[in-house]
């Protein structure tokens, strides 16, 4: 946690961070990650004999997609490969669902916090499109699906 002199609580920027992919972590770099978010979903009961209350009671928790975006890979990679090979079918014969870590860091490179995220797969890769008018990075889309995430605060040494 890092404290201003004055006492006032400074949260850590959201620039630094590191994804990790069943603990590979050299051809994982991405330049954003959205999609940690998990909801309660309701449902909606009646009080009897009472008309005007309406309670709202929980039924389920629901997790959204895992975005992660980069700029492309022209080289071979495990992760493109498993991208891939889990998008043309072959989910279950590669090796299925992984475990993806994203680690926020402080300044020093260190976990501040990490969301260790289970059962993870691909949906859908997209790839930016391609323009000859343009200087843009090509950047690709990999949206995955997964069964629930866990966040985990790290301690920080003095």
């Amino acid at each position: 946690m890092q404290v201003r002199d004055d006492g006032i609580y400074v949260p850590p920027p959201v620039f630094a961070f590191r994804v990790e992919i069943d603990g590979a972590e050299g051809e994982t770099g991405f330049q954003e990650v959205s999609g940690l978010q998990v909801e309660f979903q309701t449902e909606d009961v009646a009080e009897g004999g009472q008309n005007r209350f309406l309670h709202k009671l929980p039924t389920k928790t629901k997790y959204a997609n895992l975005v992660l975006k980069r700029g492309v890979v022209t080289r071979d990679s495990v992760f493109g490969r498993w991208v891939s090979r889990a998008l043309s079918g072959g989910l279950v014969r590669q090796g299925g669902a992984r475990t993806v870590l994203v680690k926020l860091l402080n300044e020093k490179r260190q976990p501040l916090m990490v969301w260790t995220v289970f059962g993870a797969y691909p949906l859908r890769w997209e790839h930016s499109t391609l323009n000859a008018m343009g200087n843009d990075v090509l950047i690709e889309t990999v949206e995955l699906t997964y069964q629930f995430f866990h966040r985990k605060l790290v301690a920080q040494a003095a």
